[in-house]
């Protein structure tokens, strides 16, 4: 499949243009999908708030990539392996 640079021309149509070229449709008549009416505003509680901090908190803390100190190369104390992938080669 080629990419379509969409030089032949743009086909109106009800709310969309087509590319003549290719066929891919741009929409131009949307918007926002709102109901009616403004939006409700949404407090929580302050103990609400802080289980749902401390959850994140946790989360970040079990989920987040951990330091691994035989990756380091000015430690000295890489692993074999990875010293001989990181060597010069000549």
């Amino acid at each position: 499949m080629s990419a379509c640079l969409h030089r032949m021309g743009w086909a109106p149509a009800r709310g969309a243009v087509r590319c003549e070229g290719c066929g891919v449709v741009r929409f131009t008549d949307y918007g926002a999908l709102r109901p009616p009416g403004l939006p409700q505003a949404v407090t929580v509680s302050r103990g609400s708030a802080l289980r749902a901090d401390r959850t994140a908190a946790h989360w970040v803390a079990r989920n987040a990539p951990r330091p691994k100190p035989w990756l380091r190369p000015e430690a000295g104390n890489l692993c074999p392996t990875v010293s001989q992938r990181l060597a010069p080669r000549h």
